[in-house]
């Protein structure tokens, strides 16, 4: 071999080296398979990255999103047991209990609504099983995002509920709001909403019927936002996001605060804590957000009082 060749080898070789050590090393690093929206990365990493967890130093993360397509459930869940991932966090009852089924045996941390009436822990106390986390939607919460409605919406009498009823335990809600809105003397309609293809038939059926909407899920409130700026009715959310889409109001548990608590969680986990002896917690904190703009184009003029008690105002 010629010297020259021979250098050149030598060369190649100390630049391959440390790069197969980093690629060997990010091979061994425990994998958080992520499924949920990205806009809640950025806090659920900050919290991590304070409990010495670092994305692509000390840990690797697998972001995944349904982006609203109930299809892509059980295919991410599957996807995140191929590449072996050693916990999974999930946001939402529906793709928790789709990643449960086809991950019975890797630890999952999830943000979702009634945990135990969907069957996915045993209690709150004691979980059981291979997952814990944070429930999102406690009982008690349908009176207060009606009083919020009665404060902007002037003759507040008839309310739409539009639930999306691919939820687990959906009629549990349901009955809550009923009862809530019967004891403030409100009529109360309630309509399904299965498919995106269901919503413009539903605001079709309350054309002239409804003073405001009540929304009930996640993955189809994108589309209900919409529509219901369109109609020219105001409405209340359970999650700040849809406010941006065009909502009126939302009321809800802090999303921010929630990821931060859902990292907590997963660092247990990473170092060797088993979900089943990590009870599930409940939120202390709850925002209340308001679009002014979606106010104005509905022709409603917002209390000053209410803005003051707002923790966000969308201008």
């Amino acid at each position: 071999m010629k010297r020259r060749e021979f250098i050149a080898l030598v060369g190649v070789a100390v630049v391959m080296v440390p790069s197969m050590a980093r690629a060997e090393q990010a091979a061994k690093l425990p994998t958080i398979g992520f499924f949920g929206p990205a806009r809640s990365a950025p806090s659920f990493e900050q919290r991590l990255r304070e409990l010495g967890w670092i994305a692509g130093q000390t840990v690797a993360i697998e972001y995944r999103s349904a982006e609203g397509r109930t299809e892509r459930f059980t295919e991410i869940a599957t996807e995140f047991v191929r590449l072996k991932v050693s916990v999974i966090v999930t946001v939402g009852a529906s793709p928790t209990l789709a990643v449960k089924h086809a991950a019975s045996l890797v630890p999952i941390v999830f943000v979702s609504g009634d945990p135990v009436g969907s069957g996915l822990v045993a209690s709150l106390a004691r979980p059981d099983g291979n997952a814990t986390g944070l429930a999102l939607n406690p009982i008690g919460l349908a009176g207060k995002r009606l009083d919020l409605l009665r404060e902007v919406v002037p003759g507040f009498r008839r309310l739409a509920v539009m639930v999306n009823a691919n939820s687990p335990r959906f009629q549990s809600r349901m009955d809550e709001i009923q009862a809530t809105a019967s004891t403030l003397g409100l009529e109360a309609t309630i309509l399904e909403i299965r498919r995106a293809e269901d919503v413009a038939p539903a605001f079709e059926a309350i054309k002239g019927r409804a003073d405001a909407v009540y929304v009930v899920g996640v993955p189809l409130s994108f589309a209900i936002a919409n529509r219901a700026l369109a109609a020219r009715i105001p409405t209340i959310f359970e999650v700040r996001d849809f406010v941006d889409a065009g909502g009126l109001m939302s009321y809800g548990a802090n999303m921010t605060e929630l990821l931060r608590l859902t990292a907590n969680f997963v660092d247990k986990i990473l170092r060797g804590a088993k979900p089943a002896d990590l009870p599930v917690q409940q939120p202390t904190k709850f925002d209340l957000v308001i679009n002014l703009k979606t106010a104005k184009a509905l022709g409603l003029k917002i209390p000053e009082s209410f803005l003051v008690h707002a923790d966000e105002v969308v201008e």
